[in-house]
């Protein structure tokens, strides 16, 4: 097997996806919970690129129960996973389930029995090379606040106390980077070891719940996050996936800086521009003259937000930092961007609309915490 030496992480390799799903019941709650399982199933069943799942219990621990999943590639799952639908179609199953563990994979061998194993067959709708990556893992969650309240929330977002950055023995968050346009509000983490276990200790911490408390009264979507199910709803609906990370080395240069850019796409074809994104990013990974040291592209319906490391100014050079360079890039461009939405009108091939594009999408910077090594 090959392995490619740069640090990348994709859904867009075009590979089956196996999703796996844990999940732990309450005492009792079987009968209920396989009833949400059935109408969750033929609801999944005719989702566009779903192709099979399956529902088992544990021969060890009858509260333990697992469902997976295989899907034609990771963009309809994401799709799926995403959507208004998806948090009606499995809400009746939050209260028969304790806990749960969402785990998604790549496939890159498959053995059959009865088919001849040729190089080709193994590789057949599957990832070609196993990705290297520096063992973290990162994530966004987006919410908006109501308009006029954007500077009193960003100094309540500003200003709260860092939590213990050490989770446990394996798990540790490394930096939190939070950005906000219009009213818009990105938070991006990156986190060594299990980024699910980070999230719970984060939402544990004293100072955070201080802060999440301090800006409800002026969030657009009203949560409770004493109400379980009204939390659970509010972060899947604010869950801004990462869809690509890469970077072209090992070790950073010195004088990296930080920009969060924001590409409203137009109506279903947010995907598309992320994933036009990535295969840009990749690009740029290999050029050793790009500004582009490294980028992660967050993706959910049409909101895009590319958070992008750079080793200049965001304006020295428009094209890179904005990903448009190459030929014909800024005409696909446009036919994703939502043009009235950045107030651009013609090509994105004129240096003035190039300017007002990578202004427009430059969110505001709030906080960039990075936590020390002890």
């Amino acid at each position: 097997m090959t392995i490619s030496g740069r640090i990348s992480q994709s859904a867009f390799d075009g590979s089956r996806l196996r999703v796996i799903l844990l999940l732990d019941l309450y005492e009792g709650a079987q009968q209920q919970f396989l009833d949400a399982y059935e109408h969750m199933r033929n609801q999944v069943a005719s989702v566009p690129g779903h192709l099979s799942d399956q529902l088992c219990q544990s021969i060890e621990n009858p509260s333990q129960w697992l469902i997976t999943s295989e899907w034609e590639s990771a963009p309809p799952f994401l799709a799926w996973v995403n959507s208004e639908e998806h948090v009606e179609t499995v809400r009746p199953m939050h209260s028969c389930v304790r806990d749960t563990r969402s785990m998604r994979y790549s496939i890159l061998r498959e053995t059959t029995p009865n088919a001849p194993l040729t190089p080709e067959s193994a590789k057949a709708g599957m990832q070609v090379e196993a990705r290297v990556g520096d063992g973290v893992a990162r994530h966004a969650l987006t919410f908006t606040v109501k308009p006029g309240s954007e500077s009193k929330v960003a100094e309540i977002l500003a200003g709260y106390t860092s939590p213990e950055a050490q989770v446990d023995d394996t798990t540790r968050l490394r930096r939190t980077s939070l950005f906000m346009h219009g009213n818009r509000v990105v938070r991006a983490v990156e986190v060594e070891g299990d980024l699910l276990a980070a999230l719970r200790h984060v939402a544990r911490q004293p100072e955070v719940r201080a802060v999440e408390e301090a800006i409800n009264p002026y969030l657009e979507q009203d949560r409770d996050l004493s109400d379980p199910d009204s939390a659970r709803v509010f972060f899947t609906r604010a869950a801004l996936p990462a869809v690509h990370h890469v970077v072209s080395g090992p070790k950073a240069p010195a004088g990296l800086r930080r920009h969060a850019l924001y590409y409203p796409a137009k109506e279903g074809r947010g995907m598309d521009l992320a994933r036009l994104l990535a295969h840009q990013d990749e690009a740029a990974a290999d050029d050793p003259h790009s500004p582009v040291y490294g980028s992660t592209v967050f993706q959910r319906d049409d909101i895009v937000v590319r958070l992008v490391d750079l080793t200049g100014e965001l304006d020295a050079d428009p094209k890179s930092s904005l990903g448009l360079n190459g030929p014909g890039k800024a005409a696909e461009f446009e036919r994703l961007l939502d043009g009235a939405a950045i107030g651009v009108e013609g090509s994105l091939e004129t240096d003035r609309n190039i300017n007002r594009l990578l202004s427009h999408a430059d969110m505001m910077p709030v906080t960039d915490r990075s936590s020390a090594r002890s």
